[in-house]
């Protein structure tokens, strides 16, 4: 038995990720594939050529599509609980990407109840308010709002319920308690809640009137209710939803998973430049317990949150990232140089964000209609 567990809501363990795409049913990205993806597209990205993105369903059926002149759509989300971070995101980098290469129409779900029904700590309203704001950020990455929609499922209830209610059919009990561990004190808005997220499998195949294949991108934890929404679309008529999933973006202190619910081990997107300077300041390096022994013996970046930050999100250029991550085998920078260059590129990314998020003044320009 792995010595891991990863659901929705929890992570424990060191997580072997060849073991968990075999559990999952999952299949790993290989050489092929990528290359595939990266034809296709015209161009590479680099969380797919870095393995960030590691594994897949369906990529292979959705390419053949593709190729025959059929376009996708991308589907992925958020759910609202507190300020943004970076590695929320991973799958609207992605999506952005899709969308520029692949001239993709982007489906963005803000499920503003799911946290209102598994945590006890916030109204709706101030989820309602926390989804606006999770809209703008996601918007600040350059989405197309020609080709961009977010919806809301209490928002977009009066369309959604429908669909919702038509997957509901298929799923038990037993299998909603199985998959996510749910106990007969589970609330019943939580046990209905996989029928809402499944709806955005099909959410534009049932706009157009016909099928239309669709792309998830999203974190490894969130596959189970795709699992079971590839079940049920399947029996409702609809084409089961291909998806590209990310390993997890490790925290500054250097467990395996960035969590939301330690500020000190991740950096929010609203972060002052104090904020992060001190974060970067107590972030876990790969390097020597002295100067002396780091400029002697090397250091190492795997190890190290810092390069590791730079390999998910902060350098996208390969050739740049492995300067940093040299410097840190070969000891020519130390500590605290390596720390400073860190906050520093933090707080130019979120300033620059942070200007472009107040720049989008109508997001409603970029909601569902329906």
């Amino acid at each position: 038995m792995p010595d891991f567990e990863v659901t929705p809501y929890d992570v424990e363990g060191n997580v072997n990720y060849s073991e968990l795409a075999k559990k999952f049913g999952i299949t790993e990205l290989d050489d092929v594939m990528r290359e595939r993806i990266f034809r296709a597209a015209g161009d590479s990205h680099f969380l797919i050529r870095r393995g960030i993105y590691f594994a897949h369903r369906e990529m292979g059926w959705l390419l053949d599509r593709y190729e025959k002149g059929e376009k996708f759509y991308v589907y992925t989300g958020i759910a609202p609980s507190g300020s943004m971070h970076i590695a929320h995101l991973l799958p609207f980098t992605i999506a952005k990407w899709l969308q520029d290469r692949f001239d993709a129409e982007v489906y963005i779900q803000i499920p503003d109840e799911e946290k209102f029904l598994v945590k006890k700590n916030k109204t709706l309203e101030e989820i309602h308010d926390l989804a606006i704001d999770d809209a703008r950020n996601i918007a600040a990455l350059g989405f197309n709002p020609k080709k961009t929609k977010f919806y809301f499922d209490i928002g977009n209830a009066g369309f959604m319920y429908k669909q919702a209610v038509r997957v509901a059919k298929h799923i038990t009990f037993s299998t909603i308690k199985d998959a996510f561990g749910f106990t007969n004190e589970t609330n019943i808005g939580a046990i209905f809640y996989t029928s809402m997220q499944a709806v955005g499998t099909f959410i534009k195949s049932v706009e157009d009137g016909k099928n239309v294949p669709c792309l998830i991108p999203m974190g490894v934890d969130q596959d189970v209710h795709f699992r079971i929404a590839r079940d049920v679309v399947d029996k409702l008529g609809y084409y089961k939803p291909a998806t590209i999933e990310n390993i997890f973006m490790p925290g500054l202190k250097g467990q395996q998973k960035m969590s939301a619910s330690d500020p000190d081990n991740t950096i929010y997107l609203n972060d002052d430049e104090e904020t992060v300077e001190r974060k970067a300041n107590r972030a876990l390096t790969g390097q020597q317990a002295t100067a002396e022994l780091q400029k002697k013996h090397g250091g190492n970046p795997d190890r190290c949150a810092v390069c590791q930050y730079y390999r998910f999100f902060f350098e996208p250029d390969d050739k740049k990232l492995e300067r940093i991550f040299e410097a840190e085998r070969k000891g020519t920078m130390l500590a605290g140089e390596h720390k400073k260059h860190f906050a520093d590129t933090v707080n130019r990314f979120l300033k620059e964000h942070g200007k472009k998020k107040e720049a989008i003044k109508d997001i409603e320009k970029f909601f569902l209609s329906t």
